[in-house]
């Protein structure tokens, strides 16, 4: 029986209620997952998650639905898995759909980054023209996949009002990096962030990568003060409202924060453009952010261009998108594509992971 005609009479069952589930591995993934959560519930379906790690937990809401292992997954029978990350369990029931960890910040090649697939998804919902055209011809190279572009359920809240009354009054910078050591800013501009912060000029929000060397984040912890906020948090949303300015470097918070049109001055940055302030050396991070509070018109001009092509949507309803697709591509099933990847050493270590040897 093919799958979509399963999938009818199982909703039948349950009074055509769709489920969905959300497959998280990393923190950030609840401030991409929530705003497609509520989309779901307000359609009427269900949502539960998966956490991977276990410490992960203690952030879901107590409204919110916990699946905690595999067997009461497969009981459960979600019509389509949704996942900001690299990868999902075969053994799932269900459509499986990347809807992407963050925006390409070309950290790697396209070949071992943003681009690359690993013959576990059967949907890819892209977030604007810069990455819908690259994964169609990558569609068509390999075949088993579909592709919509739909925006990116992260920037919902952004652009419905929910933070707007967090807009800072005083002068606020937001400092976020990268994990990667050889691109991440954070070893080298913590003394200049310290000596910016006792000056008393700005406001400052300090948030690092969760995978950020622990010593690291020791010594940025250290600085909060009468200026100076640390914030861990997986709301990251909040924190770029709370801003006017973003300090960063190659991090994937960079599109991120330009979606709100304000000003970024990165450090060492592998892609700088028109968009960006970006500076080389500890000495012209002072005066870059000072240009950045001016905001001239040519940067100004500059970021709404690159945000048109990553990201032209500015409507909030991505997650309809999302939906809408992982609903089309679940009635359409696999006709028209070749079959997946067999994928079998990956499928081993998927099973290794969650510990999992059934059929």
């Amino acid at each position: 029986m093919r799958y979509n005609a399963r999938l009818r009479i199982v909703r039948a069952l349950r009074d055509n209620v769709a489920r969905y589930l959300f497959f998280v591995s990393e923190l950030y993934a609840f401030a991409i997952l929530r705003p497609l959560q509520r989309a779901i519930r307000a359609r009427g379906d269900e949502a539960a998650w998966f956490i991977e790690k276990a410490g992960l937990a203690r952030f879901l809401r107590e409204d919110e639905q916990r699946l905690e292992t595999v067997a009461q997954v497969r009981r459960w029978r979600p019509d389509a898995v949704f996942v900001p990350g690299n990868w999902v369990p075969d053994f799932f029931p269900g459509l499986k759909v990347e809807i992407f960890h963050g925006f390409n910040v070309s950290k790697r090649s396209d070949e071992r980054g943003h681009f690359r697939v690993r013959g576990w998804f059967d949907l890819y919902c892209t977030q604007g023209p810069a990455t819908t055209q690259p994964f169609l011809a990558l569609a068509e190279r390999h075949g088993y996949f579909r592709v919509v572009e739909t925006g990116w359920p992260k920037l919902d809240p952004l652009f419905s009002g929910e933070y707007a009354k967090l807009e800072p009054q005083r002068p606020t910078v937001l400092y976020a990096s990268t994990f990667t050591e050889r691109l991440s800013s954070a070893r080298i501009l913590r003394d200049t962030i310290a000596r910016l912060a006792a000056k008393g000029e700005w406001r400052w929000l300090l948030t690092l990568h969760p995978k950020m060397a622990p010593d690291v984040v020791e010594s940025y912890r250290a600085l909060a003060g009468p200026n100076v906020t640390f914030v861990e948090t997986d709301d990251i949303l909040q924190l770029y409202v709370r801003a006017h300015v973003l300090l960063s470097d190659t991090s994937s918070v960079v599109p991120e924060f330009l979606m709100q049109h304000k000003p970024v001055v990165t450090f060492r940055n592998t892609r700088p453009g028109p968009h960006l302030l970006n500076v080389e050396s500890i000495d012209e991070v002072e005066p870059a952010l000072r240009r950045a509070f001016e905001y001239p018109d040519s940067l100004r001009q500059a970021i709404e261009t690159y945000t048109r092509h990553i990201h032209p949507y500015r409507d909030g309803r991505s997650s309809e998108r999302v939906l809408d697709a992982a609903q089309a591509a679940i009635e359409q099933g696999r006709r028209g594509l070749k079959g997946k990847p067999l994928n079998l050493w990956r499928r081993l270590q998927a099973r290794a992971r969650l510990g999992y040897w059934g059929l």
